[in-house]
């Protein structure tokens, strides 16, 4: 099963603005020869701003049967199924800190925390679209696509299908 993540309106809305108010610097920037050092800090700012969405950015969400993997631009989260100890629908709330990544800039991705939940890393779009994946080290995902009940429910019946009878 695959789903796509789509983006908030908010969080596309922050992405435009954003890149077209960095372009207007940088291009302002480098008509001022005498800002060598403002340029380069720039060009490293966006570098870097540019560079996380590339690694983080959640394009689609799938699992196969063994892995559930999270597509972002350069490669995949390989989550093994094996390691999931429970899958839950969730959203965030308004309580959530952003302990570090983006909250908003091409997605949400990264370290956050909420004080009924703890430490958490998420890879999503928007937060009507999430669901929660504790593994059994205690360790703790956010993810969204578009179907969030349909892959709560794929999750689940493959995470039941490993038990056996004992269990």
């Amino acid at each position: 099963m695959k789903s796509k993540v789509d983006l908030s309106v908010y969080s596309m809305i922050i992405s435009s603005l954003s890149l077209a108010v960095l372009a207007g610097v940088l291009v302002y920037s480098f008509k001022q020869p005498d800002n060598v050092v403002a340029v380069n800090v720039l060009v490293a700012i966006v570098a870097v701003l540019c560079l996380s969405t590339l690694f983080y950015l959640p394009l689609s969400i799938s699992s196969d049967g063994d892995f559930l993997q999270i597509h972002r631009p350069l490669r995949a989260k390989r989550i093994p199924v094996s390691e999931i100890a429970s899958v839950r629908l969730w959203q965030p709330t308004m309580g959530e800190r952003r302990v570090f990544g983006s909250g908003g800039w091409f997605g949400y991705y990264g370290w956050f925390s909420e004080r009924d939940l703890g430490k958490y890393f998420a890879y999503y779009g928007k937060s009507s679209d999430c669901f929660l994946v504790t593994l059994r080290s205690g360790r703790k995902y956010v993810l969204g696509c578009r179907n969030p009940r349909q892959m709560v429910d794929h999750l689940r019946l493959m995470t039941d299908g490993r038990k056996t009878p004992g269990q």
